[in-house]
This record gives structure tokens, C-alpha cells and sequence, in this order.
């Protein structure tokens, strides 16, 4: 039985979300599974992933193969990298130890990535809403500014006009 490590698709039409799960090559998309290793919502900016790291490195180090977008998510989530250190535990290359120290440090500097892009995120959603905050101020002032009404000029005009007028009468 070859088993398949890949997305198993919920929710609603237009609003996907997916159980990252271990099932046989030959079951239906979103069959019968055999074990689930966890969460992705690509719904979310930016997406949530949860996975479960050990499981999932049980099950690629027992020979399942991940499809291509369960690859990428267990790579992001640094599965991967934890079966190749595992690998590397294996042949004696490293110590348990030192593999958990790259791992962890390789866990932080991701952690870190995230909130810096997070933050951006969160400074350009400010910047967008002050921005429209702006616009909008602007569209109230002209409307503000048009539906006041305009001062009643024709008597000022009318007045110098009687003046230029007395005027030229009194030089005849």
C-alpha cells in the first residue's frame, strides 16, 4: 500500500480549507484517510498553517510521499528539514543534539520572517485606511462647501453701480 501525504478539501464553494492528512494512494480525494497531520487556510492573509511535525516526519520517514502543494506546506512548516536532519542523525553525520539546535534556530528565523511580514501587512492596511480616511474628508468638505449658500452678491454689485451712476449724474 503506497500512502500519499496531501490536502483534503472543506468548507464552502469559494471558501476552501484543507486537512493535510496521510491516506492510501487509491482513496478518493476527500475519502477515507489514515491519519490527519493538520490544517491549511489559504483564507487568511497570510495563510494558517498548522501541522503536526513529528507525525508528519513519522510517516515520510515510513515512506509516504507528499504530494506537491503538501511538499511545499511541509517544508514551510519545516518538516522536511526535520526528516533530513533526522536522515543525517541517522547515518551519524550529526548528533541529536545538534540536529534539535539547527532545527530550533531554523524555527526562530522563520517565526521571524512572519511577524515582519505581518507587520507590514498591518502598516499598509493603516496606511490604506488613513489614506481613505483622507478621501473621504475631502468628498464632505465639497459637500459641505456646495450645499452652503452663496452670499447674495447681486446687491453688492448693484450698490458701486448706484454710485458710478450718482456720480456721473452730479458731474453733469
Amino acid at each position: 500500500m503506497s500512502v500519499k501525504i496531501r490536502l483534503q478539501r472543506h468548507g464552502k464553494k469559494g471558501k476552501p480549507f484543507y486537512w493535510i492528512v496521510a491516506a492510501d494512494a487509491r482513496s478518493k480525494r476527500d475519502g477515507k484517510f489514515l491519519e490527519k497531520l493538520g490544517i491549511y487556510n489559504p483564507n487568511t492573509n497570510p495563510a494558517t498553517i498548522e501541522l503536526d511535525v513529528d507525525g508528519s516526519v513519522k510517516w515520510l520517514q515510513n515512506g509516504a510521499q507528499p504530494t506537491e502543494t503538501a511538499k511545499r506546506l511541509l517544508s514551510y512548516k519545516g518538516a522536511m528539514l526535520k526528516n533530513h536532519l533526522a536522515g543525517g542523525v541517522r547515518k551519524g553525520a550529526l548528533t541529536e543534539e545538534q540536529a534539535e539546535a539547527k532545527f530550533n534556530a531554523w524555527v526562530e528565523e522563520k517565526a521571524s520572517k512572519i511577524a515582519s511580514k505581518e507587520g507590514d501587512l498591518s502598516k499598509a492596511a493603516e496606511a490604506a485606511k488613513a489614506e481613505a480616511l483622507k478621501a473621504e474628508q475631502a468628498v464632505n468638505e465639497a459637500r459641505i462647501a456646495a450645499a452652503q449658500p452663496e452670499p447674495v452678491v447681486a446687491d453688492a454689485e448693484d450698490a458701486p453701480a448706484e454710485a458710478t451712476e450718482a456720480a456721473a449724474d452730479s458731474e453733469e
